[in-house]
């Protein structure tokens, strides 16, 4: 009997699935675990606490993990060394959630991967491996595209008062918040690209508003603009999206890759069951 648990982490939630005999068998939900934001003894603690107890009948062959802020060897290390402490006897793997987002909609096959979630990142990937990748350079300075681009968008909106009356009122109803407190959430608080991406979702309760739409389209665009067109591949392959602003804006993505005349892959909410198939291979 094979029996191995993959991990999905973002920094808001990581998504642990128990494959037994290439079916899934059970899913616990934990907080997401940033190598950024928590400690090896925080990390620890959590697997201990959170996951463990849900696991105890189970003998585990395999951990895959694959997560947010595993671009660079350090983290990578880390997360390994976590969670051989946690796993003692299994087999550990630890990748980045770009590598989860190739895997879950390419397989085998060559592509370009791209991530639209709180963050957003793309790569191409050649059926084994990432070959290419786009430099993330974070929600201050880049994240085009993303929850947090978005997110930022709708808060100029409302900071500088450019929402017409029907906007505004339906935005103080649902945020219920002032200038001083945006700007003590977003330059004094830690997650910070937490904060902004939340207020996406109003992009996705509003849809229609000729400035809503102006908002989504504008930022993937500009997803599009600053990251696509860097991979000659972009024009030979298809170009496939996971995360949450991908699957909710999946319409804007489609009328912009018929624009500029690109094939549009597949769409995932999330790349858990993409994994669940890739990994039945092995």
């Amino acid at each position: 009997m094979s029996t191995k648990l993959i991990a999905d982490s973002g920094s808001t939630k990581c998504e642990w699935c128990l494959v037994v005999n290439g079916k899934k068998k059970k899913t616990v939900v934990t907080q997401g675990i940033s190598p950024y934001f928590l400690s090896e003894q925080q990390i620890l603690t959590l697997l201990l606490t959170d996951l463990l107890p849900s696991l105890k009948k189970f003998e585990i062959d395999e951990v895959h993990y694959y997560g947010t802020g595993l671009g660079i060897q350090p983290h990578i290390d880390l997360l390994k060394k976590v969670l051989k402490k946690a796993f003692p006897k299994s087999k550990i793997t630890a990748n980045n959630d770009l590598l989860a987002a190739a895997r879950a909609t390419c397989g085998n096959k060559q592509g370009i991967a791209c991530i639209l979630g709180t963050g957003s990142n793309s790569c191409f990937y050649n059926g084994k491996k990432i070959t290419k990748n786009s430099p993330g350079i974070g929600y201050v300075l880049g994240d085009e595209g993303s929850g947090a681009y978005l997110g930022k968008k709708v808060l100029q909106y409302f900071l500088y008062n450019t929402f017409d009356e029907d906007l505004r009122a339906r935005f103080d109803a649902k945020f219920v918040t002032t200038y001083r407190e945006v700007l003590e959430n977003v330059y004094k608080k830690p997650l910070a690209n937490r904060y902004l991406a939340s207020f996406a979702i109003f992009l996705a309760e509003n849809r229609g508003h000729y400035m809503i739409e102006n908002i989504i389209e504008d930022g993937l665009n500009d997803f599009f603009f600053h990251h696509l067109y860097k991979y000659t591949e972009t024009w030979k392959h298809p170009i496939h999206f996971v995360g949450s602003i991908a699957f909710g804006f999946k319409d804007v993505l489609k009328e912009l890759c018929n624009s500029y005349e690109l094939e549009l892959g597949t769409v995932l909410r999330a790349p858990m069951d993409g994994l669940v198939q890739y990994h039945k291979q092995f």
